[in-house]
């Protein structure tokens, strides 16, 4: 993979020079539990920039017993990925809805998938222009998933390790109660990776061909998120900031 663009700490080897304003139109990539819900909150936080979670957007269908929900279901209770034909129309029908800067959570998770976006995106002038990779160690992941907690209606998920409920079970914000996915676990988790491996590496190396492609390592979200907000700064400029930046 010697055309992506590999983080180490706070090493930048990457060339581009920065235009201010520069739409973002980014693509968040790395295993389960490798924190990419967390990154994309913080980035949400300090960019004008809309997320979407293909996860988030699958759990709201699940709770809600709608009929794409129910065949995700079922597929995750085996620890399969859901269909790309699904995923594609509902990732695809959130794009049409969002502003200008958006940041993909959890599709595409194939080269169907990928390619299928790129077809979409080409149609509107709104193509991907970054992809960011988050490489974790497995034993952190496998820590990270034992101990998450999520509140299904707005996606916001907790970690008991780093990132806790103010009271334990409960979402800070509605107070509701918190779910474990039914999908964390060790035995599913297994299945997830093995999958992963095989379905991601194949997406890298197209990513990796475009030269959009920039992978971050580190242990935890808190190493990794400086680096990532380094670079968006660098290569978008300061024109996307929120409003309190």
């Amino acid at each position: 993979m010697g055309l992506s663009k590999l983080f180490h700490g706070s090493n930048f080897v990457n060339s581009l020079s920065m235009r201010d304003g520069l739409p973002m139109r980014l693509l968040l990539l790395g295993s389960p539990g490798s924190g990419k819900g967390t990154q994309s909150y913080r980035i949400q936080k300090k960019f004008n920039i809309s997320v979407i979670s293909s996860g988030d957007i699958l759990r709201q269908n699940i709770a809600r017993g709608t009929k794409i929900g129910k065949i995700a279901a079922r597929e995750i209770e085996r620890g399969a990925y859901v269909s790309d034909e699904i995923m594609i129309e509902l990732v695809t029908k959130e794009l049409q809805n969002k502003q200008q800067n958006w940041l993909l959570d959890g599709f595409p998770r194939t080269i169907a998938q990928a390619i299928a976006l790129d077809d979409r995106s080409a149609m509107t002038d709104r193509a991907l222009n970054l992809v960011i990779n988050l490489h974790v160690p497995e034993e952190v992941i496998l820590q990270r998933i034992m101990d998450r907690w999520v509140h299904v209606p707005s996606g916001r998920v907790y970690n008991l390790s780093y990132n806790p409920p103010k009271i334990n079970g409960l979402d800070d914000i509605t107070g509701e109660k918190l779910t474990k996915r039914s999908d964390d676990n060790p035995e599913t988790f297994k299945i997830r990776l093995q999958k992963h491996r095989s379905l991601t590496e194949p997406l890298l190396e197209y990513y990796a061909e475009r030269n959009i492609l920039i992978t971050f390592h580190g242990r935890t979200s808190d190493e990794i998120y400086p680096q990532i907000e380094r670079e968006l700064l660098r290569r978008f400029g300061t024109g996307n900031l929120g409003i309190d930046d």
